[in-house]
């Protein structure tokens, strides 16, 4: 009696419901699956194709690309019984070597709408049967075919939905391309086929990483990128041309799926002139991974990266002639705690307040629409030459031509201490102007994302940073261990003070350089013209100095010397404006052979197929100038482009560039430098390290190469 019961129930249960059986052809598991239990007489519903690919191979979509081979179903059906063909879904694509294949990996239902007959009888169950043929490819490709059934019951009235596969089914249908009243015209424009779209469906959406795949396997070079441009109503490809663009009948249209967004649409283009709605608004950001440790970046993590940043930003070598400073005042208090701790503390007061002063300044500019980052005061050449002669005036006060710290009205000893703090606060103010050209490890991320945000927490994420940036000196002035191991007071200081001029005096040099660069060889007699007149300046309030130690008339001097400085100030660096009308002279000569960087180029070398290095860089980052004598001006270097048919592009930064300034904040960043290696596939491009090495470039270099 029970094996009976448990065969009626199981007879019910197998004449209510589509059954199927799948089938192990290899290197995948094809089924033909349904997304209702049944079908009533003349109803529509949609069956798939279920593949279930083993990992690391893959099956074809409609159009293989450059090879393979669409899967393909022949049906075997009843009598009156109809079956559509399949409703494809957006693939993915497939680099193989140097081609490009389009298809499906992992798991893929490929829907058919199929009809039954009017007068198909319910109760029975009809059979349907369906010859699978597919083309499986790793490494290798293996055809590989199935004979695949499905049983599936005639009911009175639509059956339910299936609970395995109909809203899986359904899925796949919703998310398949359909057509969206989008408009298309296409232009070939020398080696690049201009493919412009436009349509409401397209206005205010995400187009990073949008790309056109064709119904037709030779109207394009599958293998190259797509350079993407935004317009107000749509968007622009740039597509590398194939085999039909060489005909003597070039194609009549361009049909296919728009990828974008997360959509896909079917979209037809015809010849003609481009609209000017699809183009306008430059290349779509860039999303890229958040920094290790930091997938989600916030408030907290941001702030914390950009304390690090700010203890790391001690170690570069931007910072290195203040370093000097640094070190000499806390030698000149040796073994005094408190006098260290108050110099500590002024010097702390000082980064702080000069750190929030700019990042105010900077929140303000680009809030007026300014394209400007971090380091963007040594964008304008009136800030570099201002504090070339600043640090000129500190050189020549280390090496004793006059005091900074004395008062020429001699106001007693009182004043003296109050100087000394001042120098402090001056030192660290100093410090953070200097180190604003640098960029530590994780210091850019923090910042690009602190310029996204509103002001109140950008200004959180730079007090992070002037923290971590004033913390080591702080901290070394408060520990009774550390002070005590430095020397005491003695004759030696007055040497080791005169030494430490000479870092202050590079720093000139190389300030003068970047003012060169910036506005070209003439402002050489200007710049150094009013460095004699300010060290002419300095030797008369040194001798007004000296004169009132001995108690003689200097009021005469002091003011000859104050007047011969306003004087050196304003004509280097203050009036007249420097022009960069002559900045044509470059920085020396490249032993790479660079390119200036556009966004136009770079589009076109990708369309081209071509690996590219791009490095954004300044001429008053000692960063970026570090970075390229080490790692980037190396016959290594220069050997991997050649290898690799790669091109170098040259972002330069030196002066203000709103273009770059935006192709920075793609990248999450707020100032140089930034190495970025795209592949001849297209896509994201590799981020190197801010710290370069020789063997990172060539690694990256031959990386991207290995995919051309």
């Amino acid at each position: 009696m029970m094996r009976f019961l448990l065969g009626a129930i199981c007879a019910l249960l197998f004449s209510s419901v589509a059954l199927a059986q799948p089938v192990n052809t290899g290197h995948l598991t094809a089924e033909l699956v349904s997304a209702t239990q049944g079908i009533a007489p003349g109803q529509t519903i949609h069956v798939a194709l279920r593949q279930k690919i083993q990992k690391g191979w893959h099956t074809y979509w409609r159009n293989a690309g450059d090879s393979g081979e669409a899967t393909k179903l022949v049906w075997t059906l009843p009598p009156g019984w109809s079956a559509s063909g399949f409703t494809w879904p957006t693939p993915h694509r497939l680099p193989i070597g140097p081609l490009t294949n389009y298809g499906y990996e992992d798991e893929v239902l490929l829907p058919v709408a199929l009809t039954a007959p009017a007068n198909a009888r319910p109760g029975e169950t009809v059979t349907l049967k369906g010859a699978a043929a597919f083309l499986v490819c790793a490494d290798i490709c293996i055809p590989e075919d199935a004979v695949l059934t499905l049983a599936l019951p005639v009911t009175d009235g639509p059956a339910p939905a299936d609970p395995k596969w109909g809203a899986a089914i359904a899925k796949t249908l919703a998310e398949a391309p359909k057509p969206a009243g989008l408009t298309g015209a296409f232009e070939k424009q020398g080696q690049v086929v201009k493919l412009a779209i436009t349509g409401a469906v397209l206005k205010g959406a995400d187009m990073a990483g949008a790309y056109f795949f064709p119904f037709s396997g030779t109207v394009i070079d599958h293998a190259k990128p797509q350079a993407i441009e935004r317009g107000p109503d749509g968007l622009t490809l740039s597509i590398a041309p194939g085999y039909d663009f060489q005909s003597p009948t070039p194609p009549k249209d361009l049909a296919g799926v728009l990828s974008v967004g997360g959509k896909a649409y079917e979209v037809s283009a015809t010849p003609g002139p481009l609209p000017a709605a699809a183009a306008g608004l430059g290349p779509p950001p860039v999303k890229l991974a958040a920094p290790a440790g930091a997938a989600n970046l916030g408030l907290a993590s941001a702030a914390f990266f950009a304390l690090v940043g700010g203890l790391i930003l001690n170690l570069m070598p931007c910072v290195f002639p203040v370093l000097a400073m640094k070190a000499a005042s806390l030698a000149g208090h040796g073994g005094e705690h408190a006098e260290a701790r108050r110099q500590g503390l002024a010097f702390g007061a000082g980064v702080l307040v000069t750190f929030l002063a700019l990042a105010g300044l900077l929140i303000a500019l680009r809030a007026a629409g300014s394209a400007v980052g971090w380091g963007f005061q040594l964008q304008d050449p009136p800030v570099v030459a201002g504090l070339a002669l600043l640090m000129l005036l500190v050189a020549l006060n280390l090496s004793g031509v006059f005091e900074m710290g004395t008062s020429l009205q001699g106001v007693g000893t009182g004043l003296a201490t109050r100087g000394g703090l001042a120098g402090s606060f001056f030192t660290g103010a100093l410090a953070v102007v200097v180190a604003a050209p640098c960029t530590a490890p994780f210091m850019g991320p923090a910042l690009g994302w602190a310029l996204t945000q509103p002001p109140v927490a950008a200004l959180v994420v730079f007090l992070a940073l002037a923290i971590g940036f004033a913390l080591p000196f702080v901290a070394v002035a408060f520990v009774p261990g550390l002070l005590a191991r430095l020397p005491r007071p003695g004759p030696w200081m007055d040497i080791f003070k005169k030494a430490l001029a000479f870092p202050m005096y590079a720093a000139v040099a190389w300030l003068v350089w970047v003012l060169t660069v910036q506005v070209g060889s003439d402002a050489v007699p200007r710049i150094l013209g009013a460095a004699v007149l300010l060290a002419l300046a300095a030797w008369i309030a040194g001798a007004a100095q000296r004169q009132h130690a001995i108690g003689r008339h200097h009021v005469g001097l002091a003011a000859a010397a104050t007047v011969l400085g306003a004087i050196a100030i304003g004509g280097g660096a203050i009036w007249p404006a420097y022009s960069t009308a002559s900045a044509a002279e470059s920085s020396g000569e490249a032993k790479l052979d660079d390119e200036a960087y556009t966004p136009q180029r770079l589009a076109s070398l990708q369309a081209e197929g071509r690996p590219v290095l791009v490095n954004y860089t300044a001429a008053w980052c000692v960063s970026c100038q570090v970075n390229d004598r080490v790692a980037l001006s190396t016959n290594a270097v220069s050997e991997a482009l050649k290898r690799n048919n790669a091109v170098y592009l040259k972002a330069d930064w030196t002066r203000r560039d709103g273009e770059i300034a935006a192709e920075l904040a793609r990248f999450g960043r707020a100032g140089v430098p930034l190495y970025l290696v795209y592949g001849a596939k297209g896509g994201d491009p590799a981020i190197l390290p801010s710290i370069l090495t020789e063997g990172v470039v060539v690694k990256a270099l031959d990386a991207a190469g290995r995919t051309s």
